[in-house]
């Protein structure tokens, strides 16, 4: 019968990365299913989740279905096949365009009812494969959850049919976690008694027992449960699964699941001895660390972060350019630069001062800067041609801080910051810079350093002057503030000065992309100026 099984998953498009075996003697048999529609960041720890769990007493083998709209997730679930060598992964990438919209925001999540019953079918067809297979157990888990090592082995322990996991959301921001546990109906988390009307302090006061409970380790009874559920193969011949009930209006395949579950005269229980972490929104990813610690998890040393530095240089050997490239040397792992028609010797010196690290130099035989956004979208583009994790945007009279060197990876250590903005400092001499009306950029935050993301779609502002040093849609991502600041030293020497303004002059006549009174504000002989600090 798996012969023919798998020529049918060969026929309608399934990626099976298992052999079969003759199951280990006296070992339970367990299906890990899931359907897959995430993050990569996200969906990369589930799957280190479930690679670390034990399994002494059983074997495990994996049903992917892959949703995923986004290639690099569904990349990372091939990666998991390859090394598990006991995946089967089904592949739906034909019809993701077409499907319902599942939109995820860091306040909450927005499921369309289509969505709901898409899932429902791909869960059942997990049940299908589970019993087909004669597995003695499935464990359908959603793909944003990480389980703490013996999960499993504790939920075997309960010995139930039906058991579900315990483990807390903030479903909104500000909101109290709750269980993905409940007693009645929809989402009741106290007992309705029919013919009882309890009033709105009962149901508080009734409702706070049944989580307080849920906080205490052990195992309880509840109506309704999901996401995370060990399912025993005698509950599966009866007949359990999440086809929809068409005379019950209920939101979400998991409630019919239960309704059906019950009908059909089994019990729903939770095990609340080790709860799993949930990943509700990304900013939540910062949290792993800590919940693996509790769990005693050894975690691997953290590879550092590669910092790819991206620059515009034009004439810039005899300024700032040698200070700045071996500054950010000591923190940078590969660089990419754009020679913007130099007359001089800036090529070279990016060369000396940069061997030793991967570097990318284009050299435009004339200068682009008239048409300042193509001349950035250049710049970018040849950045992510190098497949950068982060990209460090400096121009080459800008530094920062020294202490930014020993900062910088741990800040970027946090999973839930995609972009980080920083404060930028216009020197007006070696040790100063100026702060007035018209120069105080240090009182706001500006983008030098992203995480670029291959499946994003990057735009730009089309405009010759001022069209910023990345594309705008950066905005859009999950942003942090740094208190690291960046010294800019472009103002720093009367001459150069009186060649900006005669610059802006000549490229913005009528200051259309720009202040008038803040261009002739670059000649006053006596700005207010402040001492720079370290």
């Amino acid at each position: 019968m798996y012969r023919w099984f798998l020529i049918f998953l060969f026929c309608i498009g399934v990626d099976c990365h298992a052999t079969k075996q003759e199951p280990a003697a006296n070992k339970v048999r367990i299906l890990v299913g899931s359907p897959v529609r995430q993050k990569p960041a996200i969906l990369k720890e589930f799957l280190a989740s479930l690679n670390r769990l034990e399994s002494a007493t059983f074997t495990l083998d994996y049903f992917f279905v892959d949703d995923n709209v986004i290639e690099k997730s569904s990349a990372l679930l091939r990666e998991f096949a390859r090394e598990k060598g006991s995946v089967c992964t089904v592949s739906k990438a034909s019809d993701t365009a077409t499907s319902p919209r599942y939109i995820c925001t860091e306040n909450t999540h927005h499921w369309e009812e289509a969505s709901m019953w898409r899932v429902a079918a791909f869960k059942d067809q997990m049940i299908r494969r589970a019993k087909e297979e004669e597995y003695d157990f499935l464990f359908l888990i959603d793909s944003d959850l990480v389980l703490h090592p013996k999960t499993l082995q504790q939920l075997l322990q309960a010995d139930k049919e039906i058991v579900s996991n315990i483990f807390w959301t903030q479903w909104s921001l500000g909101d109290e976690p709750l269980p993905n546990v409940w007693l009645a109906d929809l989402y009741t988390l106290y007992r309705p008694e029919i013919g009882k009307h309890f009033s709105a302090e009962e149901i508080k006061r009734e409702s706070s027992t049944f989580l307080r409970q849920l906080k205490k380790p052990g195992l309880y009874e509840v109506g309704g449960l999901g996401a995370c559920t060990l399912i025993r193969k005698t509950a599966l011949k009866k007949g359990v699964g999440f086809q929809k009930l068409h005379n019950l209006t209920l939101v979400g395949e998991d409630r019919h699941f239960c309704i059906r579950a019950v009908v059909l005269g089994l019990s729903l229980f939770v095990d609340t001895h080790l709860p799993a972490f949930h990943i509700y929104r990304e900013s939540e990813l910062s949290g792993v660390e800590e919940f693996l610690k509790s769990c005693q998890v050894a975690l691997p040393p953290k590879e550092p972060s590669r910092i790819t530095l991206s620059m515009v240089v034009r004439n810039e050997a005899k300024r700032y350019l040698r200070r700045v490239l071996e500054e950010a040397k000591q923190f940078v792992t590969d660089a990419v630069i754009i020679d913007d028609g130099s007359t001089d010797d800036t090529a070279a010196v990016c060369e000396e001062v940069l061997k030793g690290i991967p570097l990318k130099i284009i050299k435009n035989p004339e200068s682009r800067f008239s048409n300042e956004w193509m001349l950035r979208k250049q710049q970018w583009e040849e950045t992510v041609k190098t497949d950068p994790e982060w990209i460090l945007n400096l121009d080459a009279d800008e530094m920062f801080e020294t202490k930014f060197k020993d900062e910088i990876q741990k800040l970027l250590s946090d999973p839930s910051g995609d972009a980080y903005f920083f404060r930028l400092y216009d020197f007006w001499d070696e040790m100063r810079y100026r702060e007035d009306s018209f120069w105080n950029a240090h009182l706001r935050y500006f983008p030098f350093l992203i995480r670029y993301d291959s499946e994003r779609e990057y735009r730009w502002l089309e405009r010759p002057f001022h069209c910023g040093r990345f594309p705008h849609t950066i905005y859009q991502v999950a942003r942090k503030q740094s208190d690291l600041r960046v010294k800019h030293y472009g103002w720093a020497k009367k001459e150069d000065r009186e060649v900006k303004y005669l610059h802006y002059k000549e490229l913005d006549p009528e200051c259309k992309f720009g202040v008038k009174e803040q261009v002739d504000s670059i000649l006053d002989e006596n700005p207010h100026l402040l001492a720079w600090v370290e």
